[in-house]
């Protein structure tokens, strides 16, 4: 399919392009412009959007705080401005983002169902260092995360709310929608492990669908995928594109039976994660549209290497760490001192008490400004639909080794040696069972609802570290990177 197709971004007049700077820089400034007016006219001005987006994304959640409200509306003008200026291309004719639901697809999508034969696991287990926790044993693997400041205090409390309750492992009462079914930090082999009946939607791709086919045919649970018609094997057949077949995609999920929690997993590389995170949204906004709030739930995954607010006892935690990291101080006074003060930053300026919360700054800035736009966007649209009162699960994933990270080589090495600066990098195994297990903690409790946005952010947080550790992240990636490819030789 060509990129000038589907879900698109707009030509810009000046230069003939389609511009996703010019797209970035006038969501971020619409987003801040009712809260933040000053900070909507830097973001405006800013002539090297691709250097200097930064800054600007920090203001969106600096200016979140000041109340609830003003998260909120953050959020919402946010989401409306990126609909707004996103487009849907057929037929080399734009037209505005809603017109995809405008006409019928040209071609209905089926349904056809994959279903496992093996038994449900009603034991929540995660796998970490060539074992499977459970129990007991998972308890204390979490609480030493904990005392580790790797993950959120309040994680272990959801967690072991799951292990007391092994019957909400038991999703038969849903159906989830898994957008991006491929994808290494989804849940769909862990759901499927424990009996649940998957909507699987991912690129039509012949060698990506036998691998799931085959792996659901040795589980205990289902998957439903989107087919077209045809005579080809049925592989060649499945699968949807939702950046070109929007209104196609979305009817098949509006036909899926009972109460529905729609996943976002999905990415792509630069700006085709802009396009597919917003069709997704667009999909989700229309389906809750069409089957009523009540009727749907939304799930997301953030990245950690993002904006945050977090609470004070992380800000408390990392002051700590700063003041005893003892390996360090020999090396940190030099070390800043050569680089003009760029490495070994502390992580925090303590500004405030215990119930003040700080700013963590984790971007890795090789990801780039469309990355940062296609997360911001799905935690803007949880903050809205929260606020709506619609269930939402939205969790902080911890750093993790998935392919689309090691095949950097220079990410590669910084996690390699990130151990070195109190980071802990999950595996894909424990990190996407953990985060299943987080989701139907949220699906049951009815993710435990927080006086403001960024606390509902922070709540069960597996940030691995990054909001806890003594130094700024960006400020040790490159020593990290450095120790990582030492330790490999």
């Amino acid at each position: 399919m060509s990129d000038s197709s589907g879900v698109v971004f707009p030509v810009d007049a000046s230069s003939g392009r389609r511009s996703t700077a010019v797209v970035g820089r006038a969501v971020v400034a619409e987003a801040l412009s009712a809260v933040d007016p000053v900070g909507s006219a830097s973001a405006a001005r800013e002539t090297n959007w691709r250097q200097g987006y930064l800054p600007h994304f920090r203001r969106l959640v600096e200016a979140g705080l000041s109340s609830d409200d003003a998260a909120v509306t953050i959020a919402r003008d946010g989401v409306a401005a990126l609909h707004d200026r996103m487009r849907w291309s057929s037929s080399g004719d734009d037209r505005p983002l809603a017109e995809a639901f405008s006409r019928p697809p040209e071609a209905e999508l089926g349904h056809e169902t994959i279903r496992g034969v093996a038994a449900p696991d009603r034991t929540l287990s995660v796998p970490y260092a060539g074992q499977r926790l459970s129990g007991d044993a998972l308890r204390r693997r979490v609480d030493t995360w904990v005392e580790a400041g790797t993950v959120e205090p309040s994680c272990a409390e959801a967690i072991g709310a799951v292990i007391d309750n092994p019957d909400w492992l038991d999703l038969s009462d849903r159906t989830v929608v898994v957008l991006g079914a491929a994808a290494e930090m989804g849940p769909l082999r862990t759901l499927l492990r424990w009996g649940a009946d998957v909507a699987a939607v991912d690129l039509p791709r012949k060698d990506l669908w036998e691998r799931l086919i085959g792996e659901t045919r040795k589980s205990a649970g289902s998957i439903t995928v989107p087919v077209r018609r045809g005579d080809s094997p049925l592989s060649e057949r499945l699968g949807g594109d939702l950046v070109h077949d929007l209104s196609a995609v979305t009817q098949w999920v509006e036909r899926l039976e009972g109460p529905l929690v729609i996943g976002n997993y999905v990415y792509a590389d630069g700006a085709t994660n802009v396009r597919v995170s917003t069709a997704v949204d667009a999909l989700s906004a229309r389906v809750i549209e069409t089957r009523g709030q009540g009727e749907v739930a939304l799930a997301f995954l953030a990245t950690p290497t993002d904006v945050f607010a977090v609470p004070g006892s992380a800000v408390a935690r990392s002051v700590t760490n700063y003041a005893e990291r003892r390996t360090s101080k020999v090396l940190r006074v030099p070390l800043r001192t050569l680089s003009g003060g760029r490495l070994l930053r502390r992580n925090y300026v303590p500004v405030g008490g215990p119930e003040t919360p700080g700013i963590n700054d984790s971007v890795v800035l090789q990801q780039g400004p469309n990355y940062l736009l296609a997360k911001r966007l799905q935690r803007w649209r949880a903050t809205a639909y929260r606020a709506d009162g619609g269930l939402v699960s939205l969790k902080v994933a911890p750093p993790t080794r998935t392919r689309s990270v090691v095949k950097n080589r220079a990410l590669a090495a910084a996690y390699a040696g990130a151990h070195r600066f109190g980071i802990e990098v999950f595996e894909p195994g424990t990190a996407n069972t953990l985060m299943a297990a987080l989701l139907v903690h949220d699906l049951r409790v009815g993710a435990p609802a927080q006086p403001h946005p960024w606390q509902d952010e922070a709540y069960a947080a597996v940030h691995g570290g990054l909001w806890t550790a003594a130094y700024d992240p960006r400020s040790a990636l490159g020593l990290a990177a450095l120790l990582g490819v030492a330790s490999a030789k």
